[in-house]
């Protein structure tokens, strides 16, 4: 028998609505430890199996662990903030709807790298293993609680790419501007002294 809250509707357990903060953290753990060494020494076979793929592509693909971090922490706080809309909202919300929706889709694409690459990419173990399967339980449970499907459609969670692409572009915006203000200030004391 599944619990109801106050409204006489079943409960969503927190473990499928916050359990996608802890499911997202265990995916990017593997991509924490593996993506920025990964960059640097997969280019060189990369750039012989995909010649067609212009330069400046592996050169934004070459990130530092500093940039990486950063990222995935702010990414972090996106998917905290889903999870935890989740919660209050008995799993009700589009935005945590969508997230969710879109953490799944992308093991997608670290399945299609693996095989377009011929060899391991960051991600590509957790996706399958940890992301897809969180993602089709999390959404049962919704379904058995009788949560309506958000009508965000697909277009809400392919909205993940310029997430991603954002977070990551946020990441180099932040680590930049910070370089610049540590020259500044480096500057600033050499000439008082």
């Amino acid at each position: 028998m599944s619990e109801e809250n106050s409204a006489g509707e079943a409960r969503v357990p927190a473990a499928a609505t916050w359990g996608l903060f802890v499911a997202w953290a265990l995916h990017d753990a593997e991509e924490l430890v593996t993506m920025a060494h990964w960059s640097r020494r997969a280019r060189p076979r990369l750039e012989k199996a995909l010649p067609w793929v212009p330069s400046a592509v592996w050169d934004r693909m070459d990130v530092s662990q500093e940039h990486v971090n950063l990222s995935l922490g702010l990414m972090g706080c996106v998917v905290a903030a889903a999870a935890a809309e989740g919660a209050r909202t008995n799993g009700r919300s589009p935005f945590y709807q969508a997230v969710l929706t879109g953490f799944g889709l992308h093991t997608v694409s670290h399945v299609a790298s693996a095989v377009v690459t011929r060899g391991y990419t960051p991600g590509v173990v957790t996706a399958p293993l940890v992301a897809a399967p969180f993602t089709l339980w999390a959404r049962q449970r919704l379904r058995r609680a009788g949560v309506p499907e958000a009508q965000t459609g697909p277009a809400a969670a392919l909205l993940f790419l310029p997430l991603v692409a954002g977070v990551h572009g946020a990441a180099g915006a932040l680590l930049a501007a910070r370089d610049r203000w540590r020259r500044r200030s480096r500057t600033g004391r050499s000439r008082r002294g």
